[in-house]
C-alpha cells in the first residue's frame, strides 16, 4: 500500500476473512510508529529490567492490578528482597504475603499470590512456568495474568488485555472512546488480529500499547498531540464522540466496606500476636458494618479468628 492509497482512518478498509474489520491494514499500520515511541518514551520500571525475571513480572502484575504504579514501586521492591524467588514465599506464612502487602488494596490478590508460589514450588520445582497453559493452571492466574507473565517474562506472543490496552484499541481501531465494562468475545478477536507475527515483535507490541494507554491515550484528558497514531484514531477522526453506553461508575471508598476491612487488617498486620476482638472494636463504629467487613475477612481467608474471641493474619 503506497502513502496516496492509505485509508484515512484504520476503520475504512474492507473486512478481514476472520471477521475483524481492517485488522491486517489496522496492524500495519499502528505497529511501527507505536512501537517507535515505545522506544522513545517507556518508562524504566523494575519488572521491565532483565534481573527481574519472570517472577518478578508475577509479582508486578498481581500488585498492578487496580493499583497506580506509583504505589506499586515501593512495595514491589520489598517483596523482592524478602522472596526474591516463588520459594521463598510459599516458605512463608500466607499472612506474612498479606501483611507485606500492606495498603495496596485488595488484598486477596496478596493470597492468591502465595497460592501461585506454592504451586510454583511444589509443581515446576520453584521456576515460573514458560507455558501459558501451565501459567493458567496456576491458583489466583486468570487470562490477563498468563498472557503478560509469557509475554513479558518470555517474550512470547499472546494477547495481553488490560484496561489500558482495551482503550487504546477501543478508540484507534473501533472508533469508541470507552471499551465495554467487561472484556467481549469481540475485543478478543481484535486484539489476536492486531498481533504481530514475530512472537518478540508481539511481546514488544504487548507492552507499547499498555504504554501509550498509561500515559498518552488516558482514560480523561487524553494527550492527542502526544500520541503517535493520532492521525490515524477512528475515535479521534469522527470527532471524538461520547461514550453512549452503560455509565462508567467511579469506585467510591470512604464509609464502604473495602474502607472497614482495610481497616480492620491495619490493625492486625501492625500486630506480631492476636488481636482482641475489643482492640478491632475501635476502629470502626457501626457495630453492623464493622462485624460484617470482619466476618467477611474471616470468609475470604484474610483473617484467622482465635479462640477468646481473638484474630490474627491467617498462618496456614
Amino acid at each position: 500500500m503506497t502513502a496516496t492509497e492509505m485509508p484515512s482512518s484504520v476503520t475504512d478498509v474492507p473486512s478481514d476473512p476472520d471477521g475483524v474489520p481492517g485488522a491486517a491494514e489496522a496492524a500495519a499500520e499502528l505497529h511501527d510508529p507505536v512501537l517507535a515511541w515505545f522506544d522513545q518514551h517507556a518508562r524504566d520500571l523494575p519488572w521491565r529490567r532483565p534481573e527481574a525475571g519472570a517472577w518478578g513480572v508475577m509479582v508486578s502484575e498481581f500488585m498492578l492490578q487496580q493499583t497506580p504504579v506509583n504505589r506499586v514501586l515501593p512495595v514491589y521492591e520489598q517483596w523482592l528482597a524478602r522472596w526474591p524467588r516463588p520459594a521463598d514465599l510459599a516458605a512463608d506464612a500466607p499472612g506474612e504475603a498479606v501483611r507485606a502487602w500492606g495498603r495496596l488494596g485488595y488484598p486477596r490478590r496478596a493470597l492468591r499470590l502465595h497460592g501461585a508460589a506454592v504451586a510454583i514450588t511444589e509443581r515446576h520445582g520453584g521456576d515460573v512456568p514458560s507455558e501459558h497453559a501451565q501459567l493458567l493452571a496456576l491458583p489466583g492466574i486468570g487470562e490477563y495474568t498468563a498472557a503478560a507473565v509469557a509475554s513479558f517474562a518470555y517474550g512470547q506472543r499472546h494477547p495481553v488485555l488490560d484496561t489500558n490496552v482495551r482503550r487504546v484499541f477501543a478508540r484507534a481501531v473501533t472508533g469508541v472512546q470507552y471499551p465495554p465494562n467487561a472484556t467481549t468475545a469481540a475485543e478478543r478477536r481484535l486484539a489476536r488480529a492486531l498481533l504481530p507475527d514475530d512472537e518478540a515483535r508481539a511481546a514488544r507490541w504487548a507492552a507499547a500499547s499498555m504504554e501509550l494507554g498509561a500515559l498518552v491515550c488516558t482514560a480523561r484528558n487524553e494527550d492527542c498531540g502526544r500520541c503517535p497514531v493520532a492521525g490515524l484514531c477512528a475515535w479521534r477522526l469522527a470527532g471524538k464522540p461520547a461514550h453512549d453506553g452503560p455509565a462508567r461508575r467511579g469506585q467510591t471508598y470512604a464509609g464502604t466496606d473495602r474502607q472497614v476491612r482495610g481497616k480492620l487488617l491495619a490493625v492486625l498486620r501492625e500486630s506480631a500476636r492476636p488481636v482482641p476482638r475489643a482492640v478491632l472494636d475501635r476502629v470502626w463504629d457501626e457495630p453492623v458494618q464493622r462485624a460484617r467487613a470482619l466476618d467477611g475477612l474471616v470468609s475470604d481467608g484474610l483473617v484467622e479468628p482465635l479462640e477468646n474471641d481473638r484474630f490474627r493474619l491467617p498462618l496456614t
